[in-house]
């Protein structure tokens, strides 16, 4: 199998980088790699909107506030010309995908709606009531179809393949047929999303969120950068976990604790409910701490995101889906009682190390999205510039991998590891299992959970570096494949996924003992204090043969705005 440009993923990133592809060269081979069918990639979940300095509420608004927000937001650890670069493209990604189709709900005047969203100084948010990311999805997925782009569904990548300087290809499971193959390609755009699934049972992000470019990217030798930043969403479901859009805050709701308090009053008194997540987050989880918190019959502590003072009307108009969710999973009408909520690991701010061009150090394979650390986000996200980062760098990746395609030819080899990936499968599948995979998925969520949470400190990290390398060896050792067919073997699947996962939380975790201060979403008991001066950097690290990690420090773009202390 060849393709010209082979695209690893089929959420926002990498439809738009199919789009943007064969848009710019109708004659060449682009092909979207998906282990889900496209329109169940996790992009669909993303609920509340996608930033953009439209000035359409406020016309004061525009792309050099937003470029600051953004650099605030995250604690000064996102490249700066990047994040320039991502807040001025997005006025013009958003009218592309205005006269692609998607339906923005609207003002009364015809232009579309924003709304205001956490460490936004602007309502700069558009949205489509509470279902942005849905139909973003299914608008670029059948931009797609229309402009003929083929889609390889249900195929699962297991490795990525180059020479040490080019790109060969990668190795792929038809997952209909058991069959792995060698796909030749020119260049390969990785697209598969976040990592929080690591965070098992403790977070927002759906089943498939597993890492997998992430970790094979580590295992073809590419640096992760910035991998301990991970976000914790504010406001998860308190049973299932499940997001409730920052939306839900910025169409005015409150969180309160246990005794009827607005307690955000006390961590952000500007901003309240608005603050950026990290401290939304460390705020709830302080108050819990503090026992100002909920305690349901089962144990599970949360605290109150309040809405009854929206009114039946509005919650019925601009957070539909959130009420559904919340009727569904908590037995909660949000329009008569308070919605129970604690925060959920969310979003990865650390991935495959790229340029603004989403270059990797190897020719002719490129990150974008999730899966991707340019950096635009550094310590912390703000909400409504996940869903452009993926347009914006999936446009990009698109551009430059058909430029990068053009201009050569297919590389050889790929035989050896594909040879290895069968006997690799195989030896999966003749093993008899010792332990259960639910188990360890479940063992794994609760060591990251408790150990690599909201809060850190160097002895819990320490103590849950050494149990996530005892279950490490244990998977390695105990862990076969009970399913032994071949056709459509979810078993098969699910285990690969969870070595992923395996291999993203060692490196999550050996970056966190690394970095001795707390900014942003990265928050240490012991280290409470950003600093500057020893850990304005960020993380690189590769993987070693024997398993040890590589850790340097790459420069931090501060050209634009010095560091300055952030405050709500």
């Amino acid at each position: 199998m060849k393709r010209d440009v082979l695209i690893v993923g089929a959420g926002g990133a990498g439809l738009y980088a199919a789009l943007s592809a064969v848009k710019e060269n109708k004659d060449l081979d682009v092909a979207v790699l998906t282990k889900v069918y496209p329109t169940r990639s996790h992009t669909g979940a993303a609920q509340g909107g996608i930033n953009a300095a439209l000035a359409n509420v406020d016309p004061t608004d525009n792309e050099e506030l937003h470029t600051f927000d953004t650099i605030k937001g995250s604690d000064y650890l996102a490249d700066q010309e990047a994040v320039k670069y991502m807040c001025y493209e997005a006025p013009k990604i958003i009218r592309a995908m205005e006269h692609m189709g998607v339906p923005f709900s609207r003002l009364g005047n015809g232009k579309i709606a924003q709304r205001p969203f956490g460490g936004a100084s602007k309502d700069r948010t558009c949205y489509s009531a509470d279902k942005m990311g849905h139909v973003m999805l299914h608008t670029l997925y059948e931009q797609c179809i229309k402009e003929g782009v083929e889609f390889l569904n249900e195929w699962f990548m297991l490795n990525i393949v180059h020479d040490g300087k080019r790109a060969i290809g990668v190795t792929a499971i038809n997952i209909a047929t058991g069959e792995v193959e060698l796909i030749r390609a020119k260049s390969i755009i990785l697209a598969t999303g976040g990592h929080s699934r690591i965070y098992w049972g403790y977070t927002s992000n759906a089943l498939g969120c597993t890492g997998d470019g992430t970790a094979a990217a580590l295992r073809a030798g590419l640096p992760l950068k910035d991998m301990e930043f991970l976000q914790f969403h504010p406001t998860g479901l308190r049973k299932s976990a499940i997001l409730v859009s920052e939306a839900a805050r910025g169409e005015g709701g409150h969180l309160k604790n246990a005794l009827g308090e607005r307690f955000m009053k006390k961590y952000a008194p500007e901003k309240m409910e608005l603050g950026p997540r990290d401290l939304v987050s460390r705020s709830i989880m302080q108050e819990i701490r503090e026992g100002r918190g909920f305690k349901d019959e089962e144990g599970r502590e949360y605290v109150h995101l309040d809405l009854t003072h929206l009114g039946e009307e509005k919650i019925k108009e601009r957070l539909p889906q959130i009420r559904e969710l919340a009727i569904d999973f908590e037995g909660i009408d949000p329009i008569k009682e308070p919605i129970p909520i604690k925060p959920t690991a969310h979003y990865a701010m650390g991935g495959i190390h790229t340029n603004v061009k989403c270059e990797t150090p190897i020719e002719g394979i490129y990150a974008a999205g999730e899966a991707q650390c340019v950096s635009v986000h550094g310590a912390n996200r703000l909400g409504g510039n996940s869903l452009l980062d993926i347009v914006v760098f999936g446009n990009v990746a698109g551009k430059e991998a058909v430029r990068y395609a053009e201009g050569t030819d297919f590389a050889d080899g790929g035989e050896e590891k594909l040879k290895e990936d069968i006997e690799f499968i195989n030896e999966l599948m003749n093993k008899e299992s010792k332990e259960t995979l639910g188990d360890m998925r479940n063992e794994l969520g609760e060591i990251m959970f408790k150990h690599f949470g909201v809060f850190k400190n160097e002895k819990e990290m320490q103590e849950g570096y050494a149990k996530l390398k005892d279950l490490i060896e244990r998977a390695h050792k105990n862990l076969g494949v009970e399913d032994k067919s071949k056709i459509f073997n979810l078993d098969l699947q699910s285990t690969l996924e969870f070595f992923n996962l395996l291999e993203i939380a060692d490196v999550l975790a050996y970056a966190s003992l690394q970095r001795k201060e707390s900014r942003g979403s990265f928050y240490r008991d012991d280290y409470p204090k950003r600093d500057d001066e020893n850990f304005l950097y960020h993380s690189m690290i590769t993987k070693n043969p024997d398993g040890s990690f590589n850790y340097e420090k790459g420069e931090v773009d501060i050209s634009l705005y010095e560091p300055a202390e952030r405050k709500y």
